[in-house]
């Protein structure tokens, strides 16, 4: 069992779940007194409690994580107690691999196991690989054995996180049926095997919206149970994940606080989310859509591009020339169609708009 993670150092750009939010952990474990699975650092109570926030009996406050159904975070934490993986899919944008990590951390206070999904993914990403000095000098043994993060989890019993796994070459995504049938990794080279240990299990994360490169097949698929997680029910909530997200990656880049910034903030929310829906949000105008998914984590990019933007070259009060330029980057993908899509927006809705002609002018003065 590793050791706990230190809180996060201040210079980090990007901390580790577990360090950055090492005291609510800490806070949830002292106050933890239900089950917990074998290997779990925190009960499946604490981890949803963890993830969708709360205030303990000690007055401890925890911070949600994510914004949404708490019945879908509860079967995703159910799956992982059993022997069954977890597949979290979704359109690209609706915190997959956020509650991928933060599911990672609160169970086994480690999110570092990963294997991140590409074309290019080999299957000793999944297995192991060789150290080829200890190979030749000594001959195959397991001191010559590179571990992949599945090997390392499966001797630790910890989570372990497979992104994007629809993009993993099939060959190399069936690699793990036996891992998830059988809870053995088989090593035929030493004429042996790894055995997983309890609290070992896996979460995958898979756009359903491209369906990455390759479909998984139907016996890999049977070893998950799968979570659809959605795009956020409506704008307040979305404007709050933007809003919470945008301030933890401003901490790091010392960028300023969004907390003024809620004016602008629902604004890139109402575009993304009438051009994603194809009419206004009152319902009364049609608009043709994009060929973007235009996804909450693009409108996170697009405030906290304009934050900078704000901040370097501003007063630092995020104003609509400071979103413009990232919304016409996000929403014009396909210089042709997109940018028809764009003007006819412009012109239909942001111009005729009350209290809307500041952004209109600084959209027109970078839209190409």
């Amino acid at each position: 069992m590793s050791e706990p993670t230190p809180a996060a150092d201040a210079t980090l750009l990007r901390p580790h779940a577990e360090q950055l939010f090492a005291a609510e952990l800490a806070a949830l474990a002292r106050a933890d007194d239900r089950p917990r699975p074998a290997n779990w650092r925190l009960s499946p109570w604490a981890v949803v409690t963890y993830l969708l926030g709360g205030t303990l009996a000690d007055g401890a406050v925890i911070s949600p994580k994510y914004i949404g159904s708490r019945r879908l975070m509860e079967i995703a934490v159910a799956t992982i107690a059993t022997d069954r993986a977890l597949l979290l899919l979704g359109v690209p944008g609706t915190a997959k691999s956020w509650v991928s990590e933060h599911l990672a951390a609160a169970i086994s206070l480690d999110s570092t196991l990963v294997v991140q999904g590409t074309a290019g993914t080999a299957e000793e990403a999944v297995r192991y690989g060789w150290n080829y000095a200890q190979l030749l000098a000594h001959g195959p043994s397991f001191e010559a054995v590179v571990p992949s993060p599945v090997m390392v989890g499966m001797q630790r019993g910890a989570v372990v996180r497979v992104e994007e796994l629809t993009r993993i070459p099939s060959d190399v995504q069936d690699a793990l049926i036996t891992v998830l049938s059988e809870k053995t990794l088989p090593v035929p080279e030493l004429a042996s095997e790894v055995q997983a240990h309890a609290g070992f299990n896996i979460i995958a994360t898979a756009n359903d919206r491209d369906r990455g490169v390759n479909d998984l097949s139907s016996a890999l698929r049977r070893r998950f149970n799968t979570v659809i997680l959605p795009l956020p029910d409506s704008v307040e909530d979305e404007v709050r994940i933007v809003t919470r997200r945008v301030g933890d990656l401003g901490n790091s880049l010392q960028l300023p606080s969004p907390d003024h910034a809620a004016d602008e903030i629902r604004r890139v929310v109402t575009i993304f989310r009438e051009l994603r829906d194809g009419q206004t949000l009152d319902g009364r105008t049609a608009v043709k859509s994009p060929s973007g998914t235009l996804s909450t984590a693009e409108a996170i990019s697009v405030v906290t591009q304009g934050l900078s933007l704000a901040a370097h070259f501003g007063d630092g009060l995020l104003r609509a020339p400071d979103v413009a330029g990232g919304i016409v980057g996000a929403v014009v993908k396909d210089p042709v169609s997109d940018q028809v899509v764009w003007n006819e927006y412009l012109e239909t809705v942001v111009r005729e708009r009350k209290g809307w002609l500041d952004f209109y002018r600084a959209a027109r003065e970078v839209s190409p």
